[in-house]
């Protein structure tokens, strides 16, 4: 027979398991009250990581249908300034006299029709301009127009393809003025600074007889420049010769006037 231990033995059995519990739960209360005194916790207590605030995303400039990230008054700020030129360049009393007189002139040399209507209508890129700007050499009466463009780029390098094929297509050409002039009209290639992304330079020359046989002479510098997603162009033309000086300036600072700008919009975001 198996003997039942009595109760007294339990008794004796489990008090030193309420002793152990007893001594256990004292422990925590003594733990939790160094950690209120602000006594140091034990050196493998986990430390809170430290909280990065990130920066905000930078806004993106919004883009217009034409692909230029330029405001309005953005694109003005870039036109070029009779302070670049320097004297005698001034700002336009108004078109030329010569512009209709020798430039709206009729030919049936193909792609040559073109650019004569380009070079009258000042849409060398192929569309209206964004913004213009007219400068005057009061010395010799040579007037450069300028502009930005406000096209896609990409239509902007295929205007700048046809016009590096004019120095062939368009070597020389007859033409007739509204009044009946006859033009000899030759085109060139002509070099520009190394500037922007694509560019295209031409120098043109109208070589016109009236019906006295009485000669004028217009010379043209045509210049077109891609940076980025704009684009500006030019034609800086006189009687006789122009200076080649004002049209390396244009090229230079035109770029400069586009990179000036948009590193002040990037600041300003």
């Amino acid at each position: 027979m198996i003997s039942m231990p009595s109760l007294a033995s339990l008794a004796e059995a489990i008090r030193p398991r309420r002793v152990r519990l007893s001594l256990i739960a004292a422990g925590l209360i003594a733990v939790g009250g160094c950690a209120a005194l602000g006594l140091r916790q034990p050196a493998t207590a986990p430390q809170p990581l430290p909280t990065i605030d990130k920066p905000p995303p930078t806004p993106k400039a919004p883009t217009r249908p034409d692909g230029s990230t330029l405001t309005d008054a953005q694109a003005q700020a870039a036109l070029i300034t009779p302070a670049d030129l320097g004297a005698p360049w001034t700002a336009s009393g108004g078109a030329a006299t010569w512009r209709d007189g020798l430039l709206k002139a009729t030919t049936s040399a193909g792609q040559c029709q073109r650019l004569l209507e380009a070079l009258y209508t000042d849409e060398l890129l192929g569309g209206p301009a964004r913004v213009t700007i007219a400068l005057d050499n009061t010395d010799t009466n040579a007037q450069l127009r300028y502009q930005i463009a406000s096209r896609r780029p990409s239509d902007v390098d295929a205007t700048l393809s046809w016009l590096k094929t004019l120095p062939d297509q368009c070597a020389r050409f007859a033409a007739t003025t509204q009044t009946g002039m006859q033009e000899d009209v030759r085109v060139t290639e002509a070099p520009l600074p190394q500037v922007g992304d694509a560019r295209q330079g031409l120098h043109i020359s109208l070589d016109a007889t009236n019906s006295d046989d009485q000669e004028t002479v217009l010379s043209l510098d045509v210049a077109a420049v891609r940076v980025g997603q704009d684009a500006y162009a030019f034609t800086n033309g006189g009687l006789g010769d122009v200076a080649n000086d004002a049209t390396q300036v244009a090229v230079q600072d035109g770029a400069l006037h586009l990179a000036d700008v948009r590193r002040q919009g990037r600041a300003q975001v």
